[in-house]
């Protein structure tokens, strides 16, 4: 067998109890962090959460941080709603809205260990066989579980998606955000230490 892959029918892992809403009611910097090592599975398709970011509608880099829009209306929203949106036009990207409604802040989820539906990922990716490669981005974990627009604006605690808690709580290292040009300084990215499915190592 490759290095570092799965074969596609291995027992997936045992899961947590399942996430409410409730669970989002936080603020997003207890959220963030408490997802490490929570499973996200869309139509029973995904893995453990092992990167995310946090956005507050406070500083700059956040889609909320200048009042709503058609596109963000749902982060202004009750919280435990994804808010799905594209990328620099290419990719989407998934996103947990948090805190009371009117906070606009939200949980970007960066990188799965892919764990559920191993096969039918792979097909999404494009054939790619590398385990570890599947899900390493934000993009790339969306066309894995075949996330688009259509799955924005939907609750966290019903079909398609489920969330469930994890088994034991992980090691978690925090840094910079990824990708932006605004509140750079901000150490609001958290992963899951030492694992070798994050999108770029801290």
């Amino acid at each position: 067998m490759v290095q570092n892959q799965k074969p596609a029918d291995a027992p997936a892992p045992r899961l947590g109890k399942a996430l409410k809403r409730s669970f989002f009611a936080r603020s997003v910097h207890e959220v963030a962090p408490d997802l490490i090592g929570a499973t996200l599975l869309v139509d029973g398709i995904g893995g453990i959460i092992v990167e995310v970011e946090a956005y507050h509608h406070t500083e700059p880099a956040a889609h909320s941080f200048n009042g709503p829009t058609p596109r963000n209306s749902v982060m202004f929203g009750p919280p435990g709603f994804s808010y799905v949106y594209r990328s620099y036009g290419i990719h989407w990207c998934i996103n947990f809205v948090c805190e009371k409604e009117g906070s606009a802040s939200a949980v970007l989820i960066r990188a799965l260990e892919p764990t559920h539906g191993i096969s039918a990922m792979r097909r999404r990716r494009g054939g790619l066989h590398e385990l570890r490669a599947l899900c390493s981005g934000p993009g790339k974990l969306c066309e894995a579980l075949g996330i688009t627009i259509k799955h924005s604006e939907l609750p966290l605690d019903a079909p398609p998606i489920a969330l469930h808690a994890r088994i034991k709580k992980p090691e978690i290292v925090t840094g910079i955000r990824i990708g932006i040009t605004k509140a750079v300084d901000l150490p609001w990215r958290y992963g899951l230490k030492g694992s070798r499915f994050l999108s770029k190592r801290f």
